[in-house]
């Protein structure tokens, strides 16, 4: 039996084909923006541990799996973030 995500999106998540990239980094920009936290994906030196920790579980539930996978070993959501628009940006 699997177990139903219980945590519904704000957007649709990140998918590896390149299709979505534009409407989610806008959709990412805006929520963190809305909650305080752009800070964290312009310079982490300025948001607390909270903050970033906060960020990254936001961003790691907004991509899919294969992303995930792709970047396990990255903590912090800058680095994330700048993973993501090298991959994707146009």
């Amino acid at each position: 039996m699997m177990i139903a995500n219980l945590t519904k999106l704000e957007f649709a998540a990140l998918d590896i084909s390149r299709d979505n990239y534009l409407s989610w980094v806008l959709d990412a920009k805006i929520h963190l923006c809305a909650n305080g936290r752009r800070k964290t994906i312009v310079d982490e030196s300025d948001a607390s541990p909270e903050e970033n920790a906060k960020a990254m579980i936001f961003l790691r539930r907004h991509i899919l799996e294969a992303l995930k996978s792709e970047n396990e070993v990255v903590d912090k959501p800058l680095v994330l973030w700048n993973a993501l628009g090298e991959r994707y940006d146009h």
